[in-house]
């Protein structure tokens, strides 16, 4: 007899697929054994209240997953082995099925366009060593050792609020709270903010951190397509129209993965429509330091009178990723709530790091580097954006971004970014698909470039390499397309 059964009718998950998680809950705790006969569905939907169709709908994806198999005329049986007392666990069936993972470099010898990062042979590493000194020097150090608030080291946090009121971003309403990068950031607002069904609406192609952050927190993503002037502005208005999203998420700034910046009056637009939908506007300002040649335009926050928009920025991509701290300008009453929720998960984030940071801000060595840092980009940017004109296919599309770390290609038809991959890995190089970035477009002549991390003359042998691939591929497909088939007799 099949053990009670409680569904939800009022979460966002289908009842279907609450019910086929329940029965695969009792499979994995030995509850329903191997061979054991399910309800009818008839009498299952009779039982539970639901429509037969929804039964059969929740039995058809357990048989897909192989943890029963139905019969005609016998009915459904539990095929998937059951937790038998002292038996180890079978953590296949426990855990949730994995996502998409990121492809790794060819070679750790090779050249790898793939991460978005910055470069190591940049990092000042004496400087660094200076301010971990001086810190540990302090008569301070204990208290860094010490446990924390879950807000943040409490002189970064003053340091950046006096930064951010400088600059115009943080108005009489807001709070600061350090995360463990923008990612943090990210999955503490999906966590407080984002119910399951949400609609919460993305870039399009957009980075596969946010995305899978808002997937795993039962979010209905709705992509709203974006290029080199980040989002479009008339599909976002009629997106948020029609799926009165909970949250709106942009990055303004030099967007991974195209590299688009969204124009000073297209960012009052979005606020506009941010306002009219009633919803939250997540700004994501993790690259906007990296601008190396063009006019900055102000940040949403700056220009958001209601002080509503929550801001988004790191140290991440400007200085050491191994640190992560970001950090999240917002009002107080969600601040307090994202403190909760960090809290519950890490108590609070590495305070030497983030008193480290401080010291290297303080000390000017910060702006020394951002310096070197903007200096060196606009030369791997000309260099990223020169060897593609010259080593590309003909009929391959990019995009030409003023700052960051990455760059969109589109290639010419029919070719197929996600299959030459394993290809030009062969050859000793590695990027990314754009598969890894869709929501709802499909793009398979797509990828992203990060050079950033790589200095000019391996961008310029990496292009060539990918040249030399992409074209003598193109050149195979338009010859076997234009070849004569063979007489049949």
């Amino acid at each position: 007899m099949l053990p009670a059964i409680h569904l939800d009718p009022t979460s966002g998950a289908p009842l279907y697929r609450q019910l086929s998680e329940a029965i695969r809950d009792l499979i994995a705790v030995g509850r329903l054994e191997k061979g054991e006969r399910l309800p009818a569905t008839r009498e299952l939907a009779g039982t539970l209240g639901l429509n037969r169709t929804t039964v059969s709908a929740a039995y058809a994806l357990l048989e897909s997953e192989g943890l029963v198999r139905g019969h005609v005329g016998r009915g459904s049986f539990v095929l998937g082995e059951g937790h038998t007392p002292g038996a180890g666990l079978n953590w296949e069936q426990l855990l949730p099925a994995p996502g998409l993972t990121v492809p790794a470099p060819a070679t750790p010898d090779g050249i790898s366009f793939s991460s978005s990062c910055p470069a190591e042979d940049l990092f000042p590493v004496e400087a660094f060593r200076r301010s971990c000194e001086e810190v540990l020097a302090s008569p301070d150090a204990s208290a860094v050792l010490q446990l924390g608030s879950p807000s943040g080291y409490a002189p970064l946090r003053h340091h950046l609020l006096d930064e951010s009121r400088r600059e115009g971003v943080v108005r009489p309403g807001d709070d600061l709270i350090v995360t463990n990068g923008c990612q943090q950031a990210l999955d503490l607002i999906a966590r407080v903010l984002v119910r399951p069904g949400d609609a919460v609406i993305v870039e399009d192609p957009v980075y596969p951190g946010l995305k899978n952050v808002l997937l795993k927190a039962g979010a209905q993503l709705v992509g709203v397509p974006a290029g080199v002037d980040g989002l479009d502005i008339e599909a976002l208005e009629r997106a948020a129209i029609r799926s009165r999203p909970r949250l709106i998420v942009t990055t303004p700034d030099f967007q991974n993965p195209t590299g688009g910046t969204l124009p000073a009056e297209a960012r009052r637009a979005v606020l506009r429509i941010a306002r009219l939908a009633g919803c939250v506007l997540v700004e994501n300002d993790i690259y906007g330091e990296l601008r190396y040649e063009g006019e900055a335009a102000p940040a949403i926050k700056e220009i958001d009178e209601t002080g509503d928009t929550v801001l988004l920025r790191s140290f991440s991509k400007l200085t050491f990723p191994g640190l992560r701290v970001g950090w999240t300008i917002a009002p107080k009453a969600l601040v307090a709530r994202m403190a909760e929720a960090k809290q519950m998960a890490d108590l609070h984030s590495d305070q030497l790091s983030q008193a480290v940071l401080l010291r290297f801000a303080v000390s000017g060595r910060l702006k020394e580097h951002r310096a070197r840092i903007l200096a060196a980009g606009a030369e791997r940017l000309h260099a990223v954006l020169d060897a593609c004109q010259r080593w590309l296919p003909a009929g391959t599309h990019f995009t030409r971004p003023q700052g960051g770390m990455n760059l969109w290609v589109r290639l010419p038809e029919p070719l197929d970014a996600g299959d030459l991959l394993a290809r030009a890995q062969q050859e000793g190089v590695s990027y990314m698909p754009g598969r890894y970035f869709e929501v709802s477009r499909r793009e398979p002549g797509a990828l992203r470039l990060s050079f950033a991390a790589l200095p000019p003359e391996k961008i310029r042998a990496g292009l060539t390499i990918l040249g030399r691939v992409f074209s003598s591929e193109l050149a195979r497909a338009r010859l076997e397309r234009h070849e004569p088939a063979p007489a049949v007799v």
